[in-house]
């Protein structure tokens, strides 16, 4: 039976081969997803011979990793923010560490301790992880989590109970805010939308350009179709913050549709690679 050191150096050569990036990286979080161990779990055990049973878990889960299938797909969690391990499922946008400076900044906003409960509508929820990850570090919130996708839909749902949030969590399905009734009250506005301009899309890796949903990354022919209907209808109905993600080169453009719907104190704010990243604005009061 080969060895631990052994299937890992043949899968890091594999990958390398297909254009993985970071492929010992990654044959060693497939390796150890396989084995259900940690990462770092793995380097223990080098000299262990791998039964037929765990190279028969391996080898679909590397091939669908030289097909390019997104990374955390396949491994079904990624870490983001406070989670280290927020449920993605195949067809569902998976999250990025950039994202997480939308998350900082509405935290920001929300006061943490007890207090009377602070609506927040995440649109174009995918995994949820923006909505559950303010709505898990702030009790006081109660969130909306709205998407078009049934698949996000699912996985929003999955995370809502992986995380213990079921009564403060509403999943909804359909197009921006209009699923939220007219009656209902909505605090803060965040949504990481579709930004990237149509004919860039084909141009990006794999991953992307092949297997993640369109309707999570195409934002139109210069990438701002969606913030143009969204944000006014967020300024309408958010009673103190409107948030988005914006992509690196859209700060001045979107900072500009936020002051078109009469949003004042309008910022935006770069992420930790000090790229454009999100834009803010507050409702006049």
């Amino acid at each position: 039976m080969p060895t631990v050191v052994e299937v890992l150096k043949k899968t890091e050569a594999f990958l390398a081969a297909k254009g993985v990036p970071q492929p010992r990286r990654e044959a060693e979080l497939l390796l150890g997803h396989a084995m259900g161990l940690e990462r770092v779990q793995v380097y223990l055990q080098f000299d262990k011979p791998l039964g037929e049973d765990e190279l028969a878990r391996i080898r679909p889960m590397v091939a669908r990793r030289a097909r390019r299938e997104p990374l955390h797909w396949i491994l079904g969690s990624v870490g983001f923010h406070e989670h280290d391990h927020m449920l993605v499922q195949e067809g569902v946008l998976v999250p990025r560490p950039d994202t997480e400076t939308l998350v900082e900044q509405a935290l920001a906003r929300i006061p943490a301790g007890d207090g009377p409960p602070v609506y927040v509508a995440d649109i174009g929820c995918g995994t949820g992880a923006v909505g559950l990850s303010i709505a898990a570090a702030r009790p006081r919130v109660r969130l909306y989590a709205v998407d078009l996708s049934p698949a996000a839909l699912a996985n929003t749902k999955a995370n809502v109970a992986a995380l213990g949030l079921e009564g403060r969590v509403g999943v909804l399905q359909g197009d921006l805010l209009a699923p939220i009734p007219a009656g209902r009250p909505i605090d803060m506005v965040v949504s990481n939308p579709p930004y990237i301009a149509t004919a860039v899309l084909d141009g990006l890796e794999p991953e992307v350009r092949d297997h993640e949903p369109r309707l999570a990354l195409d934002g139109g022919a210069d990438g701002l179709d969606v913030y143009r209907r969204l944000i006014p209808a967020a300024a309408a109905r958010a009673r103190s913050d409107v948030l988005v993600e914006i992509g690196h080169d859209q700060g001045e453009a979107v900072a500009a549709l936020f002051r078109a719907a009469g949003l004042h104190e309008v910022a935006v704010t770069p992420d930790l690679g000090r790229r454009d990243r999100v834009v803010s604005g507050r409702v006049a009061g």
